[in-house]
């Protein structure tokens, strides 16, 4: 859990203050030309009713929109909480310096033209940062549209939705990498009878980031449910902070993140790298820090009345009713390509409701004939799922009747009960804009499309409580071992030793160094060259299979003499020769330090075909044994593993316990591991354990603190 010192915990509220509720705001820049964008904060405040002192500073004028304006910050009279930047790149240092001097203590930079254009652009942000944290300014962007209080009546912002819309409060606060999306989702969401209480863009996010926002509006009175659009990950620690305390506060945080392609993403040169992308990173951060991602905008715009006053499900199940079976189906249709399990009443409840002459099949969408909704019997039926333990959320499905007759909504859905006790998800099937804000003024979730409805349900039953992650579970020897070997790429033994440490268990083997040298073990072999140069050793034709005792001196003089003709720069150690290994299954078990969320742990099938294979689930490491336990159920090829089909069931324990281990070689820190990888590693009948046969690691100098 996250938890503040007395200081740092004043010191966050009175820069929440500053940032969030600001007492009086320089508008550094301001133009007095209202065509001018840079004249729209003076005019958005003003027309807000903003109650705080605005301060205009233009070195040119005196006087911006009828306001005393100063040439310089400094000159202005009184306390300034924030300042609103709006002046070129390369005047903005001096800009911060006045506001250092003034002792401002957050300044919003609106300019453009820092990191976003490249080198030049990130060497002048980092001398603006540089000055700013040597005087205690805190910087929100550069190149951000700013901030819109609008419990507050504080527009500080040049975004022109603003003057566009009117602002209507509510619960909602968001947190946006993208400056335009705020406009987006502020009309839409207005449009559908939703308010909000703070609207933030970020920008290039050189100090304050989405994290620290998010933080802020944990502690925020006004805000019920935090929306974040997302772009990457730039502050991934600081976004699970405030994360998990969000959890423990009650206020659940629904996320919209680009980038489910690895379209751009730099990745390790190793399997695990070429497996795990970029989304399948950003749903294991996700799932590890108690956040629930939604796929579709719209379903980032109605998720939130969906799942304000709950917590994560105990199940993964829907009740689904409709009287309208074909609209009803597209969003059962739904639900199963994204996996979510559509549950059919149960019997007790058949029974009950039969008693009371309501008849209901057990099929997994309850679909009321026509006609049969009438006379209080779709009220009952829902009331009963909504009441049901057999279900962790319920949709109800209306048709065209939800446009021609209202009152239709008022009779079943609105008078069920307890409807407070689940979320309920209402999607009418005909455009039906007064029946939306009917439900919604009701507290109500509507939906407007088959797919957002489904995307937001799913998304509400895959979220989970934030992990629990186990500690100093890394034996000393694998950390010792780790310093010993230093940075860089390390051949295929030098892993087997660095797994082994951690408590993964390897096959046996040996180095021959040339081709008179025998194996102390028997035969059949496995044998491959051993060289950190060459991770893919397959592909270069330097791994031999099934050699026979006769054949070992043959093939080891042979694959010696093509790696110095076809690797010339590469370090070759020798042969790495093991008794060939086998078992119910081959599986790959992979670690890595993502650039942008830190250590993760992959299990999916391995061997050559690793690549080829869609199914695999990711982790935050390290994990637990029970955590891992629930990756290997998440991999449908090994349930075979499970005694399928009365085949011989397989070591789970022993493949849960390795994916653990491997996992926990996320807590060496000096020199870190940044990728490793057991493929295959074979589990064997259920008590033989498991082996792995090939490994490969990186070790790496830790990341510079930022």
């Amino acid at each position: 859990m996250y938890e503040h010192s007395g200081n740092s915990l004043d010191n966050d509220r009175a820069l929440a203050q500053a940032f969030l509720r600001p007492r009086g705001v320089a508008l550094i820049g301001a133009s007095g030309d209202p065509k001018k964008i840079t004249s729209r904060p003076q005019r958005f405040l003003r027309a807000a009713g903003y109650a705080g002192r605005v301060v205009p500073v233009n070195p040119g004028r005196d006087e911006v929109l009828g306001e005393q304006a100063y040439r310089r910050l400094v000159d202005a009279p009184g306390e300034i909480d924030h300042a609103f930047i709006m002046v070129a790149a390369p005047e903005v240092p001096d800009a911060i310096r006045q506001c250092a001097e003034k002792g401002v203590r957050v300044a919003t930079i609106f300019s453009a033209g820092f990191a976003e254009l490249g080198d030049a652009g990130m060497v002048l942000q980092q001398e603006v940062l540089g000055i700013a944290r040597d005087h205690g300014v805190r910087i929100l962007g550069p190149n951000c549209l700013g901030l819109v209080n609008v419990q507050g009546h504080i527009p500080l912002t040049a975004n022109a939705v603003v003057e566009q819309e009117t602002l209507v409060p509510g619960f909602l606060s968001v947190v946006s990498q993208s400056g335009s999306m705020l406009g987006t989702l502020l009309s839409r969401a207005q449009s559908r009878g939703l308010g909000f209480s703070k609207l933030v863009s970020v920008g290039n996010e050189c100090d304050l980031a989405v994290g620290d926002i998010a933080n802020m509006l944990v502690d925020d009175p006004d805000t019920g449910v935090i929306l974040l659009f997302l772009e990457t990950f730039r502050d991934a620690d600081r976004l699970a902070r405030a994360a998990r305390r969000a959890h423990d506060a009650g206020k659940p945080i629904i996320a919209y993140k680009l980038g489910r392609s690895t379209v751009g993403r730099t990745i390790a040169n190793s399997h695990t790298g070429a497996i795990v992308g970029a989304d399948d990173v950003a749903n294991a951060y996700f799932r590890d820090h108690g956040i629930i991602r939604v796929e579709t905008m719209e379903g980032l715009i109605e998720a939130p009345q969906l799942v304000l006053g709950h917590r994560p499900p105990r199940t993964r199940r829907v009740g689904v009713i409709s009287g309208t079976g074909g609209v009803a189906a597209m969003v059962v249709d739904r639900l199963g390509v994204l996996g979510t399990e559509v549950a059919g009443p149960p019997q007790d409840m058949r029974e009950r409701l039969s008693a009371r002459g309501i008849e209901i099949s057990s099929a997994p969408l309850t679909d009321i004939p026509m006609g049969g909704s009438e006379g209080g019997r779709y009220s009952a039926i829902l009331s009963e799922l909504l009441a049901s333990d057999h279900c962790d959320a319920v949709v109800s499905v209306i048709g065209s009747s939800a446009r021609t007759n209202p009152q239709v909504i008022v009779d079943r859905v609105l008078n069920a009960a307890p409807r407070d006790r689940k979320p309920l998800a209402v999607f009418l099937g005909p455009k039906a804009e007064p029946g939306l804000a009917m439900l919604q003024q009701n507290g109500v979730a509507g939906f407007n499309t088959p797919e957002s409805c489904a995307d937001a349900v799913h998304a509400y039953l895959e979220w989970r409580a934030p992990a629990i992650h186990p500690s100093q579970s890394l034996p000393a020897a694998a950390a010792a071992l780790a310093a010993e070997l230093g940075a860089g790429s390390k051949h295929e033994q030098q892993a087997a030793r660095l797994f082994s440490a951690a408590g993964v268990p390897m096959a046996p083997n040996c180095v021959l160094r040339d081709a008179a040298q025998r194996p102390p073990f028997d035969g059949p072999y496995a044998v491959k060259l051993l060289s950190g140069d060459i991770p893919h050793k397959t592909d270069a034709g330097m791994v031999r299979l099934g050699v026979r005792d006769e054949d070992v001196r043959e093939v080891v003089g042979d694959m010696l003499e093509r790696a110095a003709r076809d690797f010339p720069a590469a370090r070759v150690e020798g042969v790495l020769v093991q008794p060939m290994v086998s078992g119910l299954a081959e599986v790959i078990v992979g670690y890595r330090r993502d650039p942008e969320v830190g250590p993760v742990v992959m299990l999916a099938m391995g061997g050559v075909t690793a690549e080829l294979t869609k199914s695999r689930s990711v982790r935050i490491a390290p994990v637990s044994v029970g955590d891992a336990m629930g990756m290997i159920d998440e991999i449908p090829e090994l349930a075979v593993l499970r005694g399928y089909r009365n085949l011989p069931a397989g070591d789970c324990e022993a493949l849960a316990r390795a994916i653990a281990a491997m996992s926990s070689l996320a807590e060496i820190t000096a020199p870190v591991v940044e990728d490793a990888e057991a493929n295959p590693l074979i589990v064997k009948e259920k008590g033989n354990g498991v082996l792995a046969v090939d490994s490969l690691v990186t070790l790496a100098l830790p990341p510079a603190k930022q």
